[in-house]
């Protein structure tokens, strides 16, 4: 007996396979992430899990007090940010050129994204030895040159994910109905990939945001986020740190959800390929000149 049966899903045992299978996977993802914020609920200070008749709010109030942690999370976010703008249009640009490529794409794809590869030391210790003979003082435009070189492979591949659903024949209706190469990619391609333009953004800005190994050499005055709460851990970890995982936990399933309940909405909308090609058609009639 082999196992296609079960991986096709034509045997009974299939689908109690899988559901086992997944489950383990999801137990092994969030079982972490769930355990820092039960801990984070006891008053003591050996943090472990306790009964739900002891959990309080002692460490996030806390919190609130410890300046230093968020010094750490400003200065994260300023470099998550930058990255996050400079990461999304130089990925979109790189994907574009990709595909209007006729040769070689295959050498491109692979040089843009072999430095997904370089380990994080490594390509931090390595810039910022670059940095230092050109001069270049560490502070947090270096941190965020180390992160663009991170994040930007990621960034990439979202574009290329999101043009890959920009069909060949909406660009052509479109400039049938006289709009430029210019009009036409602001009308009808940049909003059907609006979602994957997003989706890169934030995928830019939390890969920048927990980003360590690049941070740590390439940091100057500056503190970052992971770097504090390494050394935090190292000396002795405040249960302070314990109630910030915590709290970033919870605000990461809260956005998560509101993100998934407003792509819920959109999509009880008419398809969002045909409203671009609409409002070409519609400015064609108005006669209202192309640019």
């Amino acid at each position: 007996m082999t196992l296609q049966p079960i991986v096709g899903g034509r045997t009974n045992g299939g689908r109690p396979l899988f559901a086992i299978v997944t489950a383990l996977c999801l137990m092994m993802m969030y079982a972490p992430a769930l355990y820092l914020l039960l801990a984070s609920l006891n008053s003591d200070e050996q943090l472990g899990l306790v009964a739900p008749t002891r959990y309080s709010l002692t460490w996030y109030i806390a919190l609130l007090e410890d300046h230093r942690l968020f010094r750490a999370l400003k200065e994260s976010a300023v470099v998550a940010l930058a990255t996050a703008v400079l990461a999304t249009p130089i990925g979109l640009a790189a994907a574009l050129a990709y595909r209007a490529m006729t040769r070689m794409r295959s050498i491109f794809l692979l040089v843009m994204l072999s430095t997904m590869f370089v380990p994080g030391t490594i390509e931090g210790l390595g810039l910022s030895v670059i940095l230092k003979l050109v001069r270049v003082s560490p502070s947090w435009v270096t941190v965020t040159l180390g992160h663009l070189l991170w994040t930007l492979p990621f960034a990439i591949m979202v574009s290329l994910i999101g043009l890959s659903a920009v069909r060949s024949s909406i660009m052509a209706a479109a400039r049938d109905l006289g709009a430029g190469p210019m009009r036409a990619f602001v009308d009808v391609t940049l909003p059907l990939i609006r979602g994957s333009l997003i989706s890169s953004f934030v995928f830019a800005f939390l890969l920048s945001l927990n980003e360590h190994a690049r941070a740590y050499y390439l940091v100057g005055r500056q503190n970052t986020l992971p770097l504090y709460m390494f050394g935090a851990m190292n000396s002795g970890a405040s249960p302070t740190i314990y109630a910030f995982s915590g709290a970033v936990l919870v605000a990461s399933f809260a956005a998560v959800a509101v993100i998934f309940f407003r792509a819920a909405r959109q999509q009880s909308d008419l398809p969002g390929v045909i409203h671009p090609i609409r409002e070409v058609a519609a400015l064609g009639r108005e006669g209202e000149p192309f640019r």
